[in-house]
């Protein structure tokens, strides 16, 4: 049996939808299925202003555009996390300022953020690793004393929730969330920015649609279009919201069957997190998450590379995780050395996510499980 890292879901009524996208002849973005999407999150989330991309990783692009960062601002971020969140700060001139993350989370620490602030930062970009939310309460008592913009990468969190009830998406200016076909609910590449600032829609629009003022044409108000500002093709094409719809509608049930997932790593390690020889994830109390990952810290880096080897001789496959940011080819650009952020660079070491997928239950989670507990045996017995 092979146990991959990750197998995409799919729903059942995918072809039914695709062929109705295809037959309404309206393939590009911003159509009818798109604007079920948006209705959809609406009614279940409470969330609004809603604008689905072609990734995560353009919709974090649109926030910054819209965020008007220019060259010189800074943003401080974890070092731990995808490049995307860096890039989209960096393609407008802006310098990532990289920040320690919590052991517990692997998420940003707030304590620290303070400390990196400047007459140059513009925004805070927190992430949301492994769909454990960030504690954007904290990150929003900063930013309010600071008079700073933040933009929440929670490409990993859709369907997760804060202490507070709301979902991920819900507080922040700006939220990016990620539909890749590694996620929960996917449609093969999409993502979706959220806007929580009314006097920014206007721009939104033109900035979705290249730049022009076409969503003026479209309500009627102007005859033509022009250029008015910057922008590019932030939009989902339909036939590919027709995938994500049906999944949406499926949200509650994914989500239970990979709770099961979780449920059985945590029986699993937990003995051995007890024993010291690893970390386990620790969700902050009140949080709900959407179990789109489950990861584990090692207490050596050796150890770690001993486990992937030898899951990997049962065709196992789980994941190391993200090299930091700051000690990459391009964060060395931006004048960091490893050295800078020692435990980020020490957890990433370590860190092992393993396989998650929906389709993970029965007898393939058996073969993972008993898969997993034979190797760890092995390590440290």
């Amino acid at each position: 049996m092979i146990i991959p890292f990750n197998i995409p879901y799919q729903s059942k009524n995918a072809q039914h939808y695709i062929k109705k996208a295809m037959e309404s002849k309206r393939y590009a973005g911003n159509n009818r299925f798109t604007e079920k999407c948006i209705h959809f999150l609406e009614q279940k989330y409470g969330l609004k202003n809603i604008y689905f991309t072609s990734s995560c990783t353009t919709a974090m692009e649109m926030g910054a555009l819209l965020a008007g960062l220019q060259h010189g601002d800074e943003v401080i971020m974890p070092s731990y996390t995808f490049s995307s969140t860096a890039n989209s700060v960096a393609l407008r001139g802006a310098k990532p300022i990289f920040c320690e993350i919590s052991p517990e989370t692997m998420n940003i620490d707030v304590k620290m953020i303070e400390s990196l602030i400047t007459e140059r930062t513009k925004m805070i970009v927190p992430i949301d690793y492994a769909g454990i939310p960030c504690d954007i309460q904290s990150i929003k008592k900063l930013s309010d004393k600071y008079n700073l913009m933040i933009m929440q990468d929670a490409a990993q969190s859709f369907h997760s929730f804060h202490n507070s009830g709301k979902p991920c998406g819900a507080e922040s200016l700006l939220t990016a969330f990620s539909f890749h076909e590694t996620k929960n609910i996917n449609c093969g590449e999409g993502g979706a920015l959220i806007i929580n600032d009314d006097s920014l829609i206007e721009r939104a629009n033109f900035l979705q649609e290249k730049g022009t003022d076409r969503s003026l044409v479209l309500k009627g108000v102007k005859s033509k279009y022009s250029w008015v500002d910057l922008g590019s093709s932030f939009l989902l094409s339909d036939i590919l919201a027709s995938i994500l719809l049906c999944q949406f509608e499926e949200v509650d049930k994914i989500v239970k069957k990979r709770e099961v997932i979780t449920k059985s790593y945590i029986e699993l390690f937990s003995q051995y997190s007890k024993k010291g020889y690893l970390k386990i994830p620790k969700i902050p109390n009140g949080s709900i998450i959407n179990h789109h990952a489950f990861f584990v810290i090692f207490d050596t880096a050796k150890n770690q590379e001993d486990f992937l080897s030898l899951l990997k001789k049962k065709e196992i496959y789980p994941y190391i995780g993200y090299m930091p940011l700051h000690s990459s080819i391009m964060g060395q650009r931006f004048g960091y050395k490893p050295s800078d952020l020692p435990i980020t660079q020490d957890f990433a070491s370590r860190i092992v996510r393993m396989p998650f997928y929906y389709s993970l239950q029965g007898e393939a989670l058996d073969y993972c499980i008993n898969g997993v507990d034979s190797v760890l045996r092995k390590i440290y017995d």
